[in-house]
């Protein structure tokens, strides 16, 4: 098991260009499949998560044939396989979103129950809702059985607007027969990048960036060229980072839209940037100082779906929060375990009180100092990278694996802005 070694106490920034969004470059992956015609993808971050999507599409038939840095030849003529290989599946909870595409260019799938981030329980009932409103069948012992003989457009609404099922609708809706309404469909960035691909597929799509989505099914989809847009969780953990360590940052290939919604609850903590175009420049003149709510009442950060702030994002910016003057409250609603990293903070001098397992009170700025951690998920571990460096001495990261799942080149990124970290 991979480890971080880190020396703190230095300010991290320079000049960095975000990667492509990992959330999106998945689904599209998976969408793929919808066409025997080659799919050109560019902006594909070179992470792990990335790796094992394309060892499950090449496993299902798929040729995955590598054009240049970040961009990829997706070819899947034939479906030679309709199920999901189980170890691969066991990786990454993102194996899910191959029901839909399959289910509608085979007409049946076999998925193991999909891995990923311990962070809480995970439904999939909003999947086979969605699946089954277009004519699936669904059984649900060892693996989930998917079978159809024709799907058709439906009108659904989902229980909760969950990204995943929203784009296992939205594929599995590019070939079916009509009209598919959905309504309280997720319209994170991601979702809207794979609705602008299927598009470029052929696909017609109605509503992108709303939570009602229209789609009128097609026969068939062909091939196309797409880029993935910008990773703003990246984007917003470049942000804390540099923050946090008091460093200045310029940040290129932004998409300023995607990060509005973090820099309401970043200003909260007096974290302010501006950006031309596609770049963001974070000065390190900060205040990091708590914005209080009227009346001096203590300032409430909290997640939501799109448009509110992102829950990837929730453990970047406790961290942050502990460098800043004043007290405020993280309340993660979305996932019941994502809080519970906070042990480690504490364990660096932190000063937070857990209430439970959805919200913390955190009082900054807390000297911190370097310890032996691990990393839970890929954003915990991201946010334990950004208390190393800001903790006096060094810093042992353990589980590696879980940040660069979601983190390109994450080592020698963070070398160019001056950090001292080394790959053990």
């Amino acid at each position: 098991m991979s480890s971080y070694i880190i020396e703190g106490g230095m300010p991290i920034g320079g000049k960095v260009t975000a990667s492509g969004n990992k959330n999106a470059a998945l689904p599209c992956i998976a969408a793929s499949l919808l066409t025997p015609e080659p799919v050109v993808l560019s902006n594909i971050p070179d992470i792990e998560d990335v790796r094992v999507m394309l060892q499950i599409y090449t496993a299902l038939g798929g040729r995955a044939e590598q054009l240049g840095l970040n961009t990829w030849k997706l070819t899947a003529a034939d479906i030679v396989s309709s199920k999901v290989p189980d170890e691969a599946a066991e990786k990454i909870r993102a194996s899910i979103l191959f029901a839909g595409p399959l289910l509608a260019r085979s007409g049946e799938v076999s998925l193991p129950p999909p891995g990923g981030d311990v962070i809480g329980r995970r439904r999939l009932d909003t999947h086979f809702l969605a699946l089954t409103e277009l004519g699936a069948k669904v059984k649900t012992k060892n693996n989930f059985e998917f079978t159809a003989r024709k799907l058709r457009g439906a009108d659904i609404f989902l229980d909760e607007a969950s990204v995943t099922a929203t784009e296992n609708a939205l594929m599995a809706a590019a070939l079916a027969a009509g009209e598919t309404v959905i309504t309280n469909a997720a319209c994170e960035p991601h979702v809207q990048d794979l609705c602008r691909m299927l598009r470029a597929m052929g696909a017609k799509i109605d509503g992108i960036g709303s939570n009602i989505l229209h789609i009128s099914g097609r026969e068939k989809l062909h091939g196309c060229e797409y880029a993935i847009g910008a990773d703003y969780m990246e984007v917003g953990s470049f942000l804390g980072l540099a923050a946090a360590t008091h460093g200045e940052l310029e940040i290129d290939g932004v998409l300023p839209a995607d990060i509005r919604p973090a820099k309401t609850a970043f200003g909260k903590l007096g974290v302010v940037w501006e950006h031309e175009n596609t770049t963001i420049h974070l000065s390190k003149k900060q205040a990091l100082k708590v914005n209080n709510d009227l009346g001096g009442m203590i300032p409430k950060i909290d997640d939501a779906p799109w448009p509110g702030f992102p829950p990837d994002l929730t453990s970047i910016i406790t961290v942050l929060a502990t460098q800043v003057e004043g007290t405020c409250l993280v309340h993660e609603k979305m996932f019941e375990s994502r809080m519970f990293f906070v042990d480690m903070l504490i364990g660096m001098g932190a000063r937070i009180v857990l209430c439970d397992p959805h919200r913390a009170v955190i009082s900054g700025r807390a000297k911190l100092s370097g310890s032996v951690v691990t990393s839970p998920d890929v954003r915990a571990g991201m946010a334990m990278v950004i208390a190393a460096f800001c903790a006096e001495g060094k810093t042992t990261i353990r589980n590696v694996y879980q940040i660069e799942r979601g983190y390109e080149n994450i080592t020698a990124r963070l070398t160019a802005l001056g950090a001292k970290i080394e790959k053990a």
